[in-house]
């Protein structure tokens, strides 16, 4: 498959949902977990959403328990969750993987298209920084997804555009977003 519109992601409810749904609207892809140090990003997460779904920016929140167990429950549960602790209103799909034998294919594509390019600076990039070798001795040099919260940009084109860490600077997703507008 060579488009980001080729894939698709099974929903909480049991069905398949097209990326072709998202042709023409800028889309940021989001592995998630509720009891991370992370969850917090739902917050700005959903003030884009509220303030630029209108100019055609999606966000597809896809649960993923494989980073220390930090999604434990159920696709109901974490949906709850969500809404309640953050108010999040953008689409939530079934828990998947994302690395390993069983990841969705979507996010091969993904890290094909965006490896990694390494944490940043800041306290949370030191954190990860500390114990994702204990995980993965070559983190640094393989495009596995490193932690919950890990984002990928894509265009209105369906080109992805950006990854950005968990311990990226939310304003600065922001402005990639507004960019692309």
């Amino acid at each position: 498959m060579s488009s980001i519109y080729d894939y698709s992601v099974p929903t909480a409810q049991g069905s398949e949902l097209s990326l072709r749904e998202f042709q023409g609207k800028v889309l940021l892809i989001v592995n998630t977990a509720t009891g991370c140090g992370f969850t917090p990003q739902y917050e700005p997460l959903e003030k884009m959403y509220k303030a630029y779904h209108d100019k055609g920016f999606e966000i597809l929140d896809i649960p993923c328990n494989q980073f220390g167990a930090q999604a434990p429950g159920s696709d109901e549960e974490i949906h709850q969750f969500c809404t309640l602790n953050y108010g999040t209103s953008f689409p939530r799909m079934k828990k998947s993987d994302v690395n390993g034998a069983d990841a969705l294919p979507l996010y091969a594509y993904l890290k094909s298209c965006k490896g990694f390019e390494g944490l940043g600076e800041g306290k949370l990039a030191d954190v990860l920084r500390s114990f994702l070798p204990t995980l993965d001795p070559d983190y640094e040099n393989n495009p596995e997804i490193k932690w919950n919260f890990t984002k990928f940009l894509v265009d209105r084109a369906g080109n992805v555009i950006a990854r950005f860490e968990p311990t990226a600077d939310m304003a600065e997703v922001e402005k990639a977003v507004i960019a692309l507008l």
